[in-house]
């Protein structure tokens, strides 16, 4: 490509001469100089000094052959001829000169305003990232991008030893080594001078981008901390209560029968004891749930296998005819792709809280239906509702809300529970107030489209 160029221009000084040489007995001397000057300004400028010098020095020797008598020699019988000769490519190779140092002027011009557009787009996609990681990951692509490597990995530790295909960087911020900078490629490379010096504007970047992720996982774990220390609180509270109410119960029952009392009322022993056993198996399961522990197996399985254990369960507690329930099959099989027994639990847990909150004599109404690719539980009570405010916090662990009096048996986790196992089946269960008063709970899980095959 650069030989093209230069036979391009040499092409240009030939075609000119052949112009001029019909008419250079007309011509002047200095409309000649100007001429080939305007040549080598131009050679100059598009491929810089050397094909500028090289223009001149051929110009040179063009001019005394074909311009100078006697023609067709390179004898000059005019001294003064050669004080023209002279003063043209003294003045072509000045102009090669000042228009080469004025293109390296814009070329170092243009490097460091691709400089500053490379760290303003760094600076944009940090600031724009939505997590630190992502951050950090937008940084290494910039660096990589700017360095011409194949690889760029900013991370936590010391610097590994430099070689020619891979170079390591300790990161520092505030005089404190936070991490290294490694650029790698499967060929030997080398950094030019303006590329380090980008670099270290660079890597600050990345060590502040490090140092980010440092804070941002401090502060997440300061958070866990500060959830894990309020639900201790929670706990304490809520155990301290439910376990003495029916430990208190069961002790003067007992003693009441001990000393010769009515043997039947060893029943509400056995009754008190079912609700500390409710309250075990309660905080047993929330605590696995939030240790992971809890296995997920999503399966293939319809809505009325959910509807009809979470009812039998429910009924064999709470009696039969309380609930209103309807599943919309529209002809078909309303199917979901769902762990059977956690969304039956947290059915189960849904229908429990509004029995519980409900009139005796007001029915809980169970609707299921298609809803925009998911399987959708609604279950409605006429209760009191939640209080303004109270919306979301009905989820979290021991909350009891203000609706709940002192006779109101339950530990608070029961909707907890059910949000986490409807999460981790990627649903949702949020709660709606009704227009006559009362809740409404909302459970979607994923369902399942087109022909279901069953083994």
């Amino acid at each position: 490509m650069k030989t093209r160029k230069w036979l391009i221009w040499f092409g240009v000084l030939a075609l000119l001469a052949l112009a001029m040489w019909p008419i250079r007995e007309e011509l002047d001397k200095a409309h000649i100089t100007i001429a080939f000057l305007l040549v080598v300004l131009g050679g100059s400028a598009a491929e810089g000094r050397a094909l500028g010098i090289s223009l001149a020095a051929t110009a040179f020797l063009v001019f005394n052959w074909v311009f100078l008598p006697p023609y067709n020699t390179l004898v000059i019988a005019n001294p003064l001829d050669w004080l023209v000769l002279i003063a043209f490519l003294i003045t072509g190779v000045v102009a090669a000169q000042l228009l080469e140092k004025q293109r390296r002027a814009r070329e170092e011009a243009e490097r460091r305003a691709a400089e500053i557009d490379r760290l303003a787009t760094l600076g944009a996609e940090t600031l724009n990232a939505p997590r630190a990681e992502d951050a950090l990951d937008a940084i290494a692509s910039v660096i990589r991008d700017a360095m011409g490597v194949e690889q760029c990995v900013i991370a936590t530790g010391g610097a590994a030893p430099s070689n020619a295909s891979t170079l390591s960087i300790a990161l520092n911020v505030r005089e404190r080594v936070v991490g290294t900078l490694r650029l790698s490629s499967s060929r030997p490379f080398e950094l030019t001078p303006d590329q380090r010096r980008v670099l270290a504007a660079l890597s600050y970047y990345a060590a502040l981008g490090l140092e980010r992720v440092r804070l941002t996982d401090a502060a997440a774990e300061a958070e866990s901390l500060r959830r894990a220390d309020r639900l201790k609180d929670a706990l304490l509270a809520s155990v301290s209560h439910d376990l003495r109410t029916p430990l208190t119960a069961i002790k003067g029952i007992a003693n009441e029968v001990w000393t010769g009392g009515d043997p039947s009322r060893a029943m509400a022993i056995e009754e008190e004891a079912d609700r500390l056993n409710e309250l075990v198996d309660d905080l047993l399961e929330f605590s696995q749930i939030n240790a992971g522990v809890v296995r997920f197996v999503p399966t293939i399985n319809t809505a009325d296998e959910v509807v009809g254990t979470a009812l039998e369960r429910v009924e064999a507690a709470h009696g039969t005819g309380r609930i209103d329930a309807h599943v919309a099959n529209e002809g078909a099989i309303l199917v979901g792709e769902f762990d059977l027994a956690h969304a039956t639990r947290a059915l189960t847990n849904l229908l429990e809280n509004a029995l519980k909150y409900s009139p005796a004599a007001s029915p809980v109404v169970l609707r299921v239906v298609r809803h925009d690719g998911r399987v959708r539980f609604t279950v409605e009570d006429s209760g009191s509702g939640v209080a303004v405010g109270d919306e979301e916090k009905i989820f979290d662990p021991f909350y009891r809300g203000a609706a709940a009096s002192a006779d109101t048996r339950g530990t608070g986790l029961g909707l907890a529970i059910a949000r986490q196992l409807v999460s981790a089946q990627r649903g949702t269960l949020v709660y709606e107030r009704r227009e006559k008063g009362g809740s409404r709970f909302v459970m979607e899980l994923p369902a399942v489209t087109g022909p279901v095959q069953y083994l």
